[in-house]
């Protein structure tokens, strides 16, 4: 299985050479170093999860914040379930906890390995077997549709902590990791996510197949499968089965990505950018599978590891890797040492020379 290298050098794996620039996104004033953005979209299709640097913020007052009260019910229930659900877990069968693990991990691969790093970036590719259990995985993670979801990550890469960005981590900690579900998205949002260009998702059958069931495949996969399995296979409490392997489950799987947008754009070194606000949180990286190396993964959108350490806390990367092993991925891309080591020099926060 082979992977494709970003390197300034000459080769026939090379996609694009490196280039420094400076923008100004408002007031601040960012220094980047890019790929050449056409051979890039060669490679891959797509650019739109590139940043756009010609992006402005709209002068004048910000829209009214509009609150969407069935989220906040229904957010304020799950985490209560959810708390039910851990005050249950002395109750519970070392099957039911052991479920409930392995359910965790299928759903967030569905988000890591599917609608991020295959979908988002096309930093790898998929077979239809590969692509069909990511969708499912997905359909159980409960996180929107894969279209959707890819639609929402490259307009927050492309507009990334500006009015554009869903999940602006400039409007601090609680909107970018739950509040940003809890009101109307600003115009930009819905203005730029409009005009991105998801031939690519469009074409996917698979993709729109689950987008046109994703209800009837929600109701089954994230929360009937989850709940009847204990309860029928080892005759686990049904309230059991219901509250910890589906609903604190749920609740986990959802805050694991939530702390991605917020921790992980708050707490950390940046090693690769300092000029922009994502950042390097091997905590995170525990608890999303390998997606708190967010200061690499905002430097190099395209990588499929979102890392330069392999499978060091990022069990998604293994996972990709076995994939590709078995013959059920291929393509990878990854960016090469020396342009990961110009990078860190020229716009890094020196952190890694201590790392």
């Amino acid at each position: 299985c082979l992977s494709k290298e970003f390197s300034s050098a000459s080769s026939t794996t090379t996609v694009g050479t490196i280039t420094s620039r400076v923008t100004r996104n408002g007031d601040a004033i960012r220094k980047k170093d890019s790929l050449n953005h056409e051979e890039l979209a060669g490679d891959r299709g797509m650019i739109d999860d590139i940043f756009d640097d010609t992006y402005r913020e709209k002068e004048g007052p910000k829209p009214p914040m509009r609150y969407v009260w069935r989220n906040i019910i229904l957010m304020s229930l799950l985490h209560l379930g959810a708390i039910f659900g851990l005050m249950l877990i002395p109750s519970a069968k070392i099957q039911t906890l052991a479920w409930a693990v392995l359910c965790f991990l299928v759903s967030a691969l569905g988000i890591t390995a599917g609608s991020h790093r295959l979908w988002s970036h096309r930093s790898y590719k998929a077979t239809l077997p590969l692509r069909i259990f990511l969708t499912i995985a997905n359909s159980m993670a409960f996180q929107n549709d894969i279209y959707e979801w890819v639609r929402d990550h490259r307009v927050h890469h492309k507009f990334s902590e500006t009015d554009a960005d869903p999940h602006n981590a400039m409007r601090g900690f609680f909107f970018s990791h739950i509040g940003w579900l809890l009101v109307r998205k600003h115009p930009d949002v819905i203005e730029k996510g409009q005009k991105l260009d998801l031939s690519d998702m469009k074409a996917d059958k698979v993709v729109m197949f689950q987008r046109r069931y994703y209800k009837p495949s929600v109701v089954l996969l994230c929360f009937t499968l989850p709940t009847v399995v204990p309860w029928y296979f080892w005759d686990e409490s049904i309230v059991i089965s219901f509250f910890i392997p589906t609903i604190l489950r749920y609740a986990i799987g959802l805050n694991a990505t939530w702390l991605v947008n917020s921790a992980a754009h708050m707490f950390g070194n940046r090693p690769y950018d300092q000029n922009i606000n994502p950042r390097e949180n091997p905590l995170v990286s525990l608890g999303a599978l390998g997606e708190g190396f967010h200061n690499y993964h905002h430097t190099f959108p395209y990588d499929y590891s979102t890392s330069e350490f392999g499978w060091r806390f990022n069990l998604t990367t293994a996972f990709i890797d076995l994939m590709c092993f078995l013959g059920l991925a291929s393509d990878r891309k990854k960016v090469s040492k020396e342009v990961i080591l110009a990078r860190k020099m020229r716009t890094g926060d020196g952190s890694h020379k201590s790392g």
